[in-house]
């Protein structure tokens, strides 16, 4: 990749993985960190390390790199969210009409249960299924 290019690139990755936000869900495995330890074991790419990457060329290699970066502000950027809005009836299904709403719910909650709250609603869902 020229210079100038894989300049751009890096400091696209850069930007992004600074602005990402934190995963209160699994803090243990954050984005940032796993992006940043490919970015630098691959010398600055984000590219797969495969045969058929391998045999692109090296322009090909630059806007594919491109490519996934701007990708990657995107997302940040909601950008697709955006674009292709979900509304209405898609995110209220006929056979469960609050499946997205308890789901939102669970998934801002769960952060912040203890040890004996995720034992309890665990056991909880174990005793449901077995009835």
């Amino acid at each position: 990749m020229s210079g100038a290019l894989r300049n751009l690139a890096a400091r696209q990755y850069q930007r992004a993985l600074g602005e990402w936000p934190r995963d209160a869900l699994r803090p243990e495995c954050q984005l940032q960190d796993v992006l940043s330890k490919r970015l630098q074991k691959n010398n600055g790419s984000l590219l797969p390390n495969t045969t058929a990457f391998n045999k692109l060329s090296g322009k090909a290699k630059e806007e594919a790199e491109i490519k996934q970066a701007n990708a990657l502000i995107g997302l940040l950027e909601n950008r697709f969210k955006n674009k292709y809005r979900i509304t209405g009836e898609i995110l209220k299904p006929k056979s469960n009409p609050k499946y997205y709403s308890d789901l939102v719910k669970e998934l801002e909650e769960a952060p912040n249960r203890t040890f004996f709250g995720r034992m309890a609603k665990r056991l909880g869902g174990i005793i449901r299924f077995q009835s």
